[in-house]
């Protein structure tokens, strides 16, 4: 498709549109109406993330002030979740650590807000303060925006938007050694925006120390193809249609990203599936505790939850962990030695 004949104004890259349109979605909107997150789904997910920053803060020598920050912390639920762990099970982390937000829509800093008292928020992850830091990130680096190439022969077009429609125009071809692979026709993906948070955040990690965890969906391997999706209402839509009204999300390039946090300097562990994270932190034994003494029917639906975090044929496999550290920590918890 050429740029002539399409209504809608001057193309605008994808990346733009994208984060154009979920700014304005996350701004307008509950997204919790329209999917649901691991956090949601059992208080056991944030509580064994608030023991595994426990475990890291532990490595990083017990530092007397260390900053705990969740970029795209939803309602608040997984680090409410995981406060109450840490004050249970390590309170001298309690009394060291202080909360910090990434978070740009005033509407969930509300929500946010009455979930946790006490935190800070910012923009962007680069605006978090000096000092020794754990970042947790679910589903955060899916929704950051994406470009996409296309091969066509032997030259490459870069997708664009206009008039709710894709618009192709020449260019460069992508500097991604996998694309080399792609065939006529087919699409590859450069998350440009989470390449730049992850290296920075890499940088920072390997000079002040400190840890960062990022789960989300996409595959362990970068490959071609076109995964850019949107929900409304819970149903998959057009994502090029009524920018704002719909969340779009594209798979997370794990191996990519890891190889940027490497020439940053950082340490990387994973990505591994999160059904054998999760199973290696202990979720399914603490579900079990929390179960007993339930009805049976309350028992039931825990196990439930915790199956629909870890089985292979439901987030198990989909989801990945990776971790991000400090040349110097040891192998955190979760991940193979």
């Amino acid at each position: 498709m050429t740029e002539e004949g399409i209504s809608g104004g001057q193309p605008e890259r994808l990346d733009v549109f994208m984060g154009r349109a979920n700014a304005a979605y996350y701004a307008t909107h509950d997204p919790f109406r329209d999917f649901t997150t691991a956090p949601e789904i059992s208080q056991v997910f944030g509580e064994i993330l608030g023991l595994w920053s426990a475990i890291v803060w532990q490595s990083m020598g017990r530092p007397s002030e260390v900053i705990l920050a969740e970029a795209g912390p939803g309602r608040g639920t997984l680090m409410a979740d995981a406060l109450r762990a840490i004050g249970q099970m390590v309170p001298d982390f309690r009394a060291a650590l202080s909360v910090h937000f990434v978070e740009t829509s005033p509407a969930l800093r509300a929500v946010q807000a009455g979930r946790v008292k006490g935190a800070t928020w910012h923009n962007a992850v680069a605006d978090l303060p000096e000092g020794p830091l754990i970042v947790l990130g679910n589903e955060f680096l899916d929704a950051l925006p994406i470009r996409q190439f296309v091969r066509r022969g032997a030259a490459w077009a870069e997708r664009f938007v206009a008039g709710g429609r894709f618009v192709e125009l020449p260019s460069a071809a992508p500097g991604m050694g996998f694309a080399a692979a792609a065939g006529d026709g087919e699409t590859v993906e450069y998350p440009e925006a989470a390449h730049g948070l992850v290296g920075a955040l890499a940088g920072r990690l390997a000079r002040s120390g400190g840890a960062a965890l990022f789960i989300d969906y996409g595959p362990e391997q970068s490959a071609p193809g076109d995964s850019l999706q949107a929900l409304q209402a819970g149903k998959p839509a057009d994502p090029l249609v009524d920018p704002g009204a719909a969340d779009l999300t594209a798979h997370v390039d794990f191996a990519a990203l890891a190889q940027t946090a490497q020439a940053h300097g950082a340490a990387v562990h994973g990505p591994i599936p999160q059904g054998v994270f999760l199973s290696g932190l202990g979720l399914v034994q603490r579900t079990g505790i929390l179960a007993r003494g339930q009805t049976p029917q309350q028992a039931s639906a825990l196990m439930q939850s915790a199956s629909r975090l870890i089985e292979p044929d439901m987030m198990g496999r989909l989801f990945k962990a990776m971790a991000i550290l400090h040349p110097a920590l040891p192998v955190p918890p979760g991940f193979p030695a």
